[in-house]
């Protein structure tokens, strides 16, 4: 019986071990909208989706460091991203950015991902714009 109940503990210690490291690694989408609205963690990462507003990416001279906005058609984020830019990211296509959001309201990008092609929007992306164009009646 206590080969069994040590057993047992230790099944029961390394299923909360897996459910706390799933929990940790999950990366939850926001839209702009749902950013702006505080919907979004401050103390996790996650992704946030949508269109990069035409005439916003602005590039600091000598550095790797960018800003642009990122819209749902609803609100508009800011986002902050250094590092390189991939090929396919263009004003006024869908990008995808992991980060987090600072006390500013700024979302700081690891990493920053664009579409690969004119027909394609990820699910969660496409969704958000269609619900921020209803919202702002476009």
């Amino acid at each position: 019986m206590l080969f069994v109940g040590v057993v047992l503990c230790g099944v029961a210690v390394s299923a909360a071990f897996a459910l706390r490291a799933f929990n940790e690694n999950l990366l939850y989408f926001f839209s702009p909208t749902q950013v702006v609205a505080g919907e979004a963690p401050t103390e996790r990462v996650f992704r946030l989706g949508g269109v990069v507003v035409e005439g916003s990416v602005v590039r600091e001279p000598g550095s790797l460091t960018v800003e642009f906005l990122v819209t749902d058609y609803a609100n508009t984020v800011p986002v902050r991203y250094t590092g390189v830019l991939p090929d396919l990211f263009r004003e006024g296509q869908v990008a995808v950015a992991r980060g987090r959001v600072d006390s500013s309201g700024v979302f700081t990008a690891e990493e920053v991902l664009a579409k690969h092609d004119e027909n394609y929007r990820p699910p969660a992306v496409a969704e958000a714009l269609e619900k921020g164009r209803a919202a702002s009646g476009q």
